[in-house]
């Protein structure tokens, strides 16, 4: 299998839930490398709940996923050749989007090198890589807390929500987290440090939320969407900040979205609602790595990576986005091999 590359093509969009049937696991030759271009090795992949609408064939902030392309995925791996690139050497490690199969060929433009040293490569896919960016800059640019705020996070025990609440009890903030079942519950009180939890699951949110905030929120940062996100608006205070990050409960939808009917709380409050793509905040992932990184050393900051093995098990790992199974950043092993095969 020398000089091969198992990859996972996108073959069909799905209507409601992709499954087995939406991917084809090929292995094919790697080509040869043209002028600028760089191998990598990957050995981990990212799973992301915003794969579902990468699928879709419909505008978006990035363009849909062609029929017949290698499934779009954040990666980690090791430079294992190049052709007249001076930016990258043999040995270094990098992050990008390689997508999901065992070798990536890019020109460079699009990674960052990384050090295994400083943390274990899937760190840089949770706390340090795009998760970690969004629930940075998603917190404190868009939702402009400050001490004191009352902030609520629905998918508190995914890997943006775990972050987020992390953060804004580091800047000083009351947390409640929403999450799905007790397990995850207790995880973010007290692994994580949030102020309170609501266990969407097996308790009535309407009354669990006039509990922890009885005089309001100032920020709610949404991963969720749907009936929680429409509760949240009707708790609001004066100029509360939303954050819409996520609506994993309406990606798998083959009917029409549901949108929040309790939206006038925006204009009686004076509040915002916002949505928030990573991307715009490519030129400052620095600042962000920077900080969350001094947190982490601090012991500030935990984060959490449940990793599953082999990229034939794409399938049946994706699903777990949307099952709940799974406890902070869900993240697919990839390398088979410890060696170069080039």
């Amino acid at each position: 299998m020398k000089n091969m590359n198992k990859q996972l093509k996108f073959v069909k969009r799905p209507l409601g839930e992709a499954d087995a049937s939406t991917w084809s696991l090929e292995t094919n030759p790697i080509p040869e490398l043209q002028d600028g271009e760089i191998l990598v090795k990957q050995h981990y992949v990212s799973l992301d709940p915003a794969m579902r609408g990468w699928m879709n064939d419909s505008k978006s902030y990035i363009e849909p996923m062609a029929i017949g392309s290698v499934m779009r995925a954040g990666a980690v791996g090791e430079v294992v050749a190049i052709n007249k690139n001076p930016n990258f050497k043999v040995g270094d490690y990098v992050a990008g989007f390689g997508g999901v199969q065992q070798y990536a060929i890019s020109d460079g433009k699009d990674l960052r090198i990384i050090d295994p040293k400083l943390a274990p490569l899937p760190t840089y896919l949770s706390t340090l890589g795009m998760t970690g960016m969004t629930a940075y800059f998603g917190i404190l640019e868009v939702g402009k807390i400050k001490e004191g705020d009352i902030v609520v996070v629905s998918g508190a025990a995914g890997a943006v929500g775990s972050i987020v609440g992390q953060i804004a009890k580091i800047k000083g903030c009351r947390v409640v987290g929403i999450a799905g079942g007790k397990e995850k519950c207790k995880y973010i009180v007290e692994e994580l440090g949030f102020d309170a939890a609501i266990d969407y699951k097996n308790e009535n949110v309407v009354t669990r939320m006039k509990e922890e905030c009885p005089k309001g929120l100032d920020v709610y940062f949404d991963n969720v969407g749907g009936e929680i996100l429409d509760i949240a608006l009707s708790k609001l205070r004066m100029h509360a900040r939303i954050v819409i990050c996520g609506a994993i409960s309406q990606y798998n939808n083959k009917t029409a979205i549901k949108g929040p009917s309790n939206y006038l709380s925006l204009l009686v409050n004076r509040a915002t609602m916002q949505g928030m793509v990573v991307f715009d905040y490519a030129k400052r992932y620095g600042e962000a790595a920077r900080a969350m990184g001094a947190w982490l050393a601090e012991g500030k900051l935990k984060g959490k990576e449940d990793i599953y093995e082999g990229i034939e098990n794409f399938p049946q790992t994706y699903k777990r986005l949307f099952t709940g199974e799974k406890l902070g950043k869900l993240v697919l092993k990839v390398v088979e091999d410890e060696g170069h095969t080039m």
